[in-house]
Parts: C-alpha cells; sequence; structure tokens
C-alpha cells in the first residue's frame, strides 16, 4: 500500500442536453495530461553495476558451474536486461493512460506542500508484471523440452503470480477490504499447490533428532498447507510494509539480490545435478524480478513519479513465495523476511481489531520542516521514527532498506555459523 489518498474514479454528474447546432467539444489531448518526471536512472544503473558485475563474476570465474547451466543464466540475464529497457520506456506511457481512467492519487506524505497536489498515476505495478510475464513464458524456448520435468511446475508457478497479478489489480481498482486481501493470496497458491511434485519431507534439525525419533520427517499434506500460507504471507507482508516512496520496491530488490546470491552459493557448493537445478530455476525466476523492479524504482524512488499500487506489491510477494517454494529454501526466504515479520507482529493487534486500526497507518508529516513524525500505529515505519527520531521519508525509506539488507546479511551469516550442527 502505497503513501496516496485515491480520488473518486466515477464522479456524479447531472445530465447535459446539447442543442442541435452545438460544436462538438474537442477531446483532451496528451498533452494536457502532466509530464512524467524522469527515470532516476543515474542512480539506478550504477547501483544494479555494483551488483551484476561481481554476481557473474562469481558465476564464470570463481565456481564451477555447468556450461549449459551457466549458459541459460546468461540467457535469462539478457532477456531480463531487455525487460530493464522495455519497463522504462512502458511505464510513461502506460501513466498517461491510468490517469486518464482516473487511477491516480495524492502522496499524503507531502499534504500541504505543492508535491502533495500532484496527480500520481497508480497501480503502475501492471506494467513490471506483463514484461516478467512475458520474459518468464518467452524463456521456456530457451531452456525447457517438452517433456521436461520441470516445465509444469514452472508453469504453475506462472499461472500463480499471473492470477496474484490480476488480483492485486482487482484490489487497486475495487479498493476490497482488508479481511479479504488476507485470503486471496491463498486462492492465487492453488495452481502452484496443486502441480507441486516436489518432495514433503523436511530434516529435522539435529538437536532435535533425540526428541522426534527421525532425521528425516514426510510432513505430506501439512507441507502443502504450509506453503500456502508461506505464499499467502510473502504477499501480505510486502503489503503492509510501504507508505514510503519507494520502500515497496527498494525491500523487493534487497530481498531479490539476496536471493540471486544465495542460490549461486548454493549451485557452486553442490555437486547435485538436480539439486543445482532447483536453485537455478529460481534464478530464472528472481532475475527478471530485480530487472524490472529496478526500474520501476527509477520512477518510484523519492520524490515518487508513479505509485506501484497493490498490483505490484501482490505480484512481488507472490513470485518471491514461489521461488522460495520451488527452489526448496523456504526457511531461508523467511529469514530475507526478518523486517516483514517483525512488522506483521508489531502490526496483528491493529490488523486483527484488537486496537483500532486507521486506513492509512502513516507517519504525521509538517509541511512546515518536510519531517516525518512517528504515530503509535504498529508499523516499523512508525517504530524507527520513533526510535531513532524524525527525518525526511527519503532518509526514512535508506534506513528501512539498509535495515533489510542488513537481516539478509544475518541471514547468510546464520547459515554459515549454523551449518554442520543445525542440520
Amino acid at each position: 500500500m502505497a503513501a496516496r489518498r485515491k480520488s473518486s474514479s466515477i464522479t456524479a454528474k447531472p445530465p447535459q442536453i446539447s442543442e442541435p447546432n452545438e460544436a462538438p467539444k474537442p477531446k483532451a489531448s496528451s498533452a494536457d495530461d502532466p509530464p512524467l518526471r524522469p527515470p532516476k536512472l543515474g542512480l539506478i544503473v550504477p547501483l544494479s553495476a555494483l551488483f551484476f558485475i561481481p554476481f557473474f563474476g562469481f558465476l564464470y570465474f570463481y565456481y564451477d558451474v555447468e556450461p549449459s547451466l551457466r549458459r541459460s543464466i546468461a540467457i535469462n540475464a539478457a532477456m531480463s536486461l531487455a525487460g530493464f529497457v522495455v519497463v522504462v520506456r512502458m511505464i510513461p506511457v502506460a501513466a498517461k493512460y491510468v490517469s486518464r481512467r482516473s487511477l491516480f492519487g495524492y502522496d499524503i506524505n507531502k499534504k500541504g506542500t505543492p508535491q502533495g497536489s500532484i496527480k500520481v498515476p497508480e497501480s503502475l505495478g501492471i506494467v513490471i508484471g506483463i514484461v516478467y510475464l512475458v520474459i518468464a513464458i518467452v524463456f521456456q524456448h530457451f531452456n525447457f523440452t517438452s517433456d521436461s520435468n520441470w516445465l509444469v511446475e514452472y508453469n504453475a508457478a506462472l499461472a500463480s503470480i499471473c492470477f496474484m497479478l490480476l488480483l492485486g489489480f482487482v484490489d487497486d481498482v475495487l479498493d476490497i477490504p482488508w479481511r479479504i486481501k488476507l485470503v486471496l493470496p491463498s486462492f492465487a497458491a492453488l495452481p502452484l499447490l496443486m502441480a507441486y511434485a516436489g518432495h514433503t519431507a523436511i530434516i529435522i534439525p539435529k538437536p532435535l533428532i533425540p526428541y522426534v525419533g527421525v532425521a528425516v520427517l514426510d510432513l505430506g499434506w501439512i507441507y502443502k498447507l504450509y506453503m500456502g500460507l508461506l505464499a499467502v504471507f510473502c504477499t501480505n507482508a510486502i503489503n503492509i510494509h510501504a507508505g514510503l516512496n519507494g520502500l515497496e520496491v527498494g525491500q523487493t530488490v534487497v530481498i531479490s539480490a539476496a536471493i540471486l546470491i544465495h542460490n549461486l552459493m548454493q549451485i557452486g557448493a553442490s555437486g547435485d545435478p538436480e539439486y543445482q537445478q532447483a536453485h537455478a530455476f529460481s534464478i530464472y525466476l528472481v532475475q527478471p524480478l530485480l530487472t524490472t523492479s529496478l526500474a520501476l524504482l527509477s520512477f518510484n524512488w523519492y520524490p515518487s513519479s508513479v505509485f506501484v499500487g497493490d498490483t505490484y506489491t501482490y505480484f512481488a510477494g507472490m513470485a518471491m513465495a514461489v521461488v522460495g517454494i520451488l527452489g526448496h529454501f523456504s526457511e531461508t526466504l523467511l529469514l530475507f523476511f526478518l523486517p516483514q515479520v517483525l512488522n506483521f507482529l508489531y502490526s496483528c493487534p491493529q490488523l486483527f481489531k484488537i486496537i483500532p486500526c486507521p486506513r492509512h497507518r502513516l507517519p504525521r508529516f509538517d509541511p512546515q520542516t518536510g519531517l516525518l513524525t512517528g504515530t503509535k500505529d504498529g508499523t516499523l515505519v512508525n517504530l524507527f521514527l520513533r526510535l531513532f527520531g524524525r527525518c525526511t521519508e527519503k532518509s526514512l525509506c535508506i534506513r528501512l532498506l539498509v535495515f533489510q539488507a542488513l537481516s539478509c546479511v544475518l541471514c547468510f551469516w546464520l547459515r554459515y555459523v549454523l551449518a554442520g550442527w543445525y542440520k
């Protein structure tokens, strides 16, 4: 949920009777639409290079990866880069169309300033979702054969992501109540759960084996229930940890980068072809998510030119949930989601109506100083302001994204320290 106040998409007008000789009024041209601020490519491109150059350096020169696997990852990366360019070109065009259909909002965190009265195009996550799905579908031609064991699960994953993209856009248009939002991802996850043919067993941590009695425990249908709950959590977790320019997309970028690093490390450390393929499968779905999100971030970073809408938050959450489920690293994924877990637990009293929950649980903005002040609402955004003091929206977003990155670093450290002892 972005920091915005939605406009009414339907305005009641009295019926008008035109005179017989009245000349037809000219239609509004595209010149009447407010110009969109250019993308912040000077910030996004260097940051992208700072990540991808070492990533492919490790892929080609450090880890011993099979040439065929390396080739597939490179093809996927090239298509993802093309997706970045397409998104940068498409967002200004799509912004005009959604604005004409009254899909725009006003930035609440800038209320009382000239920027707070600007109409900001809404639901631009639909562009990211469409480009992402096209890349993922076309990539099948280069990597999968008609008898591939992974093809069914791959298409089921795309069906779940597509379903969630649609439901997110419906939410942006119809403004669905919260109690229904919590249920929507469970329906979107059905294609994936029905097509899932992987294992349903878990490895018991070594310290608990004497108490459980077995080293491997088959959970059966309980494991699929867990996968459905993970999809519900991931989609809503991104959606409720929001409210600042760049926060929704920024956290997705950080988590996606951590997932890519984790997959590459697991491929390099394992000699099991099936295990490597599972993590390569994850890379195929995360790379286009990362590059298209970076393109969106160039428009959504402070000051935001577009709002991503629930369309993007649901889509991104489902995409990462699918990656964690089919890549068989759901525990690691939850560690990457540590800030979102904390934010959800902190929000529970308001989400479940134990205490009053306002529509927008946002900090208070002072138009005189341009600083945000934390409220008593249960979100990490407000908690950071109460703990560390008032600051600008941009500074607060950077702090939260640094916290997200540190959580991912903590996850890697825990995996390193507990390796061999925990499992």
